[in-house]
């Protein structure tokens, strides 16, 4: 157990002195101040109201002393006016009546008042403390749900190398070459979801991210690749229209790979419902003022209006089992990068996802 110091208990003991001797001067200075108001009060005529001033005493008490204290500083007050009123001789008592009781008033009115925006002061300073330990609630759940959304790409695929490493050996004789491809595609997966999972707790505690000039078109190329797998699984033919000589851009190549990755698998996603013959998914690049924009076409069903507001909320998906996670880590991965996204209607059919990221080096 830690014991603390002697330099640290002087320290601490300084520290509750001060805290003592500043309490007992600021009730001196309460007490002070009400044996001033009363003697005004007692010595002026029963025309003039000094005892209002005793609501000075309750403005000063409250906040600093507990409410029953508060409460009973203002009982005390309201009877030195009651005595003061006795003891002062000179002028109307008709007067010093009206006075009495607006005097009294004020000090009850101004104590119910002071302790009610006391109350709610401390309700709302309560209410801020319950919001913050929700914020971090709410945003442990996202980061989980993103961790967990964004390795079940790389999770697939040490699933699908590693079967096809157990068929290779089990063939007779064992085919060790493609069973050593299929156990670095393990190796390589692997890697890559622990490289996800580090860019996600990045991005989730607002880090910047560790950007370094980038080819797009690498990126997306490596993207299909990785999905190639579940395209031909599913008869979606993929084409490729990329922008020869694109310039690089200043990113993180990890996370823009996630984000090609979501959009790649919303797209393959949204092709389910759609006759083998149609399905059809065209990634396009292309140099655009200083930007470079990337495009994901799909054949789908397209997007509603309604859907497409949506379409980046927080866990808000139309995919039964969906997390409603993926395209706001993209959203939040691009913007981090300087760009933007957006969802439209594509120009055939279906819908069609554009990613906008800054040229490396273009002032923006």
């Amino acid at each position: 157990m830690f014991e603390p110091g002697p330099e640290l208990a002087e320290m601490n003991e300084t520290g509750e002195s001060f805290m003592q001797w500043k309490s007992w001067l600021q009730a001196a200075a309460i007490v002070g101040l009400m044996i001033g108001i009363f003697v005004a009060d007692t010595v002026t005529d029963l025309e003039i109201a000094a005892a209002v001033f005793y609501i000075v005493i309750i403005l000063l008490a409250v906040g600093r002393f507990p409410r029953r204290n508060v409460i009973a500083l203002a009982g005390l007050c309201i009877l030195l006016t009651l005595v003061s009123s006795t003891l002062t001789a000179g002028g109307s008592r008709e007067a010093g009546i009206v006075n009495m009781a607006i005097s009294t008033s004020a000090i009850g009115i101004t104590t119910w008042l002071a302790l009610r925006m006391v109350a709610a002061e401390a309700a709302a300073h309560e209410a801020r403390a319950q919001l913050v330990r929700i914020a971090r609630v709410t945003s442990l759940g996202e980061l989980t749900a993103s961790i967990a959304h964004e390795v079940n790409q790389p999770l697939a695929g040490i699933v699908t190398s590693g079967n096809a490493c157990l068929r290779w050996l089990g063939q007779d004789p064992p085919n060790i070459e493609k069973a050593r491809a299929s156990a670095e595609r393990v190796l390589s997966d692997a890697n890559r979801a622990g490289a996800v999972i580090q860019r996600v707790r990045s991005l989730a505690r607002h880090e910047s991210p560790k950007r370094d000039r980038t080819n797009l078109n690498e990126i997306i190329v490596e993207a299909v690749a990785l999905a190639q797998a579940e395209l031909d699984r599913h008869d979606i033919g993929m084409r490729l229209e990329l922008a020869e000589a694109l310039p690089p851009v200043q990113a993180d190549r990890v996370q823009l790979q996630q984000v090609i990755g979501n959009l790649l698998l919303n797209a393959m996603e949204a092709l389910a419902q759609v006759p083998q013959a149609e399905r059809q998914i065209v990634i396009a690049s292309t140099l655009e003022d200083r930007d470079v924009l990337i495009s994901v076409a799909d054949t789908g069903n397209g997007l509603a209006a309604s859907t497409r507001e949506h379409l980046f909320d927080a866990f808000w998906t139309t995919k039964e089992g969906g997390t409603g996670i993926g395209l706001t880590i993209s959203r939040a991965i691009v913007e981090a990068h300087g760009g933007h996204i957006r969802a439209d209607a594509n120009s055939a059919r279906g819908a069609i996802f554009k990613v906008r990221l800054p040229v490396a080096g273009a002032a923006r």
